[in-house]
Formats: C-alpha cells, structure tokens, sequence
C-alpha cells in the first residue's frame, strides 16, 4: 500500500491491522536507515507475521522488496510547494517495485484503492519514460574558492548566490538545486569559520524543513546556546525539552564538539503519539549528523562512539513503537517474533537494562 503522509500511512496500517488477517511494516523517507531497512526485512522474511508493507515513495529507493503487488491509496502527493499529479516517471518508479526480476515475484500487480485513479495509473505505465537529456552539476569547494578569491570575501551564502547567478553551461547540463545549501550557508556564516568548513557543514545531511534536525547543525549542549534541540526525559506522563545542542557554533568557538548521553536509565519511555515519534526521528536524524561530523573533522567531534551507540538506542525506541503499535484485539497484543530476533544485532550489554526498565513501567 503506498501513501505520501506518516499520517497517513499509519491511518492506513491501523485500518488493515483491526481487520484482523493482517499485520503491516511501514517505510517512509523520515524513519532512520537502519529502521527502514529492518522493517523490509521483516516484510521479506516468511517467516515473519508482516505480509503487508505500508509506504512512501522510499520503497522506490534503495530497498530490495519481495511485493507481488502495489496498491495506490492516491495519485497525488504534497512536493512541498503544492499538491500534485505524480509524474509518469514516478509512477512507474513506484510501480516497478512490484514483480522484479530475481525477486520472489518476477511479476507483479498493480491497482488503485480509488478508481477514478484508474485511468491515470493505466496511461502513465503505458507510456514511455522520458528522455533525461541534461545532467545536472552541484558547485564543488574548489570552484567557490576561486570565486570567493576573485570577489575578496569568505562569505559563503553571497558566494554561492553569485555563482548559481553567472554559472554559464552548455546545454546538456543544468546546475543542481542549491536551496537547502542556501539556507544552511546563511545559518553558517553567521559564525568564525573558514570557508572550507561552511562548505562541509553546507553538505552535512540536514533536512531543513525539520526544526530540530537544523537546529543540531548549529546548536550544541553548551551554555551560550540559543536555540533548543528536543529530546525527551520522562517527566511525569510528559516529555520535557531539555538539551541545547550547537555544533556548528561550538565548533567555531572552541574547536570541540562533546556529546553528552542523551538517552540514560531513568529517562527513557517509547513514544505514545504520532508527534513524539516525529521528534524521535528528529533526534536521530541530529545524533547521525554529529556521526558525519566526526569524519570530517574527526579531532573535533570525539564522542562518534557514544552518538552511534546512542543512535541505535533511538532506532531502538523506535522500533519498540512500531510494534507496540500492531494490531490489538480484546486487549491481547499480537507479539511479533522477527523484531526480538532483530534487536540482538544491537549491544545487548549496553540495550538490556535501558529496556528492562520499560518494559517494567508498562506492565
């Protein structure tokens, strides 16, 4: 089944599930790799209960799926800017995943929940894909710094703007969409850094339509932070905004990035709510890029191992959510078998007493 919401997926997952024959794996762009590729993995494994798999348009990306058929809840998504039409391309990008070769199913189906969908579906898979004709090119750090030397600044925002104004290409090329650069490099050279620097903050994975994960970028457990990077310690039956994260800024002033423990006995609960799951997301999304960080800069981001290990707890809570979170019948959970199986890919030393301790608030 692919949709293009969480909401929306977990609206269509709970429908399924009270149904009573089915149990669902979910995969969308916002659930963090590892949790992604552990959900296809129970989806594909025959022996697991999950037979149906509830999506974005991330299952066209880089997942090996065993699906005999794909269902469209809808032919139309939010891009951002507006809601539109998918595009001829990707619907056969979505389509195609049902029925490839060397899968369980070298042929596959594919409907629409709606059937006034029907005609669109049929005539975008009958016709042909469009002819890429251009390449498109992103601005390497050598070019910005020869430019910013001609122009006598080491101001990256107005660098970049300059460039992206006169770049002239030949005609089989275009120059990559640079917005999200933009923005970031706006944030970045508010701050004492080299050039080089602000160019590899400007590719850190940062999704800067997420509050949270942005305010990592530039926020870190120091005292002159301004801005605040949600994590969760149980207070009550609440979550409690706590930590201030700067790592951008604190890399610029002191030339260290420390990660304190963030998730630690005592402060740990699964999410509950659609909301607190959006947040967690967010909180890994930030201790992944503190993981990038410390191999760029590798002296000045020292704690890799402690934001791994603190990472995985994360993909763990949330993992604990998405089966918590199955079908439910007169008050009986179904237990699911692959993901216990699964969670002994992680330090069980390290995992077995933040989990103990959960499972023992939850009885």
């Amino acid at each position: 089944m692919v949709t293009f919401s969480r909401r929306e997926i977990y609206k269509l997952k709970k429908k399924i599930e009270m149904a009573g024959n089915h149990l669902c794996s979910v995969v969308y762009g916002s659930l963090p790799p590892e949790t992604r590729t552990k959900q296809a993995t129970m989806f594909n494994d025959e022996a697991s209960d999950l037979n149906v798999l509830v999506a974005s348009d991330a299952i066209g990306m880089g997942l090996n799926l065993n699906i005999s058929r794909i269902i469209f809840s809808t032919l139309k998504k939010f891009d951002g800017i507006c809601t539109r039409e998918l595009t001829v391309p990707e619907i056969k990008q979505i389509a195609g995943r049902a029925g490839r070769y060397g899968s369980k199913f070298p042929v596959g189906e594919v409907t629409c929940l709606d059937a006034e969908d029907l005609p669109l579906l049929h005539s975008s898979l009958k016709s042909p894909s469009p002819i890429i004709e251009r390449a498109g090119l992103f601005p390497t750090f050598d070019l910005l710094s020869v430019y910013s030397r001609l122009h006598g600044t080491d101001f990256l925002h107005p660098i970049l703007e300059r460039f992206l104004d006169k770049a002239k290409l030949s005609p089989d090329y275009f120059i990559a969409d640079c917005e999200d650069m933009l923005k970031v490099a706006a944030i970045v050279d508010e701050l004492p850094l080299a050039l080089h620097d602000k160019y590899v903050f400007c590719q850190s994975p940062v999704d800067v339509r997420d509050d949270i994960s942005t305010q990592g970028l530039t926020q870190a457990n120091i005292s002159t932070s301004i801005v605040y990077l949600y994590v969760f310690v149980e207070l009550g039956n609440s979550f409690t905004k706590i930590f201030k994260m700067q790592f951008a800024e604190n890399y610029a002033k002191k030339g260290t990035v420390r990660l304190k423990e963030i998730f630690t006995p005592g402060t740990l609960r699964v999410p509950t709510t659609h909301n607190q799951l959006q947040e967690l997301e967010s909180v890994h999304k930030v201790l992944e890029l503190y993981v990038w960080l410390s191999y760029r800069f590798d002296d000045s981001f020292p704690d890799r191992e402690l934001a791994a290990s603190q990472k995985s707890i994360c993909s763990m809570l949330i993992e604990e959510y998405l089966e918590r979170s199955g079908w439910q019948q007169q008050g009986q959970r179904r237990v699911l078998r692959t993901p216990r199986k699964l969670r002994r890919e992680y330090d069980a030393l390290q995992l077995r007493g933040y989990f103990r301790e959960i499972d023992a608030r939850s009885k």
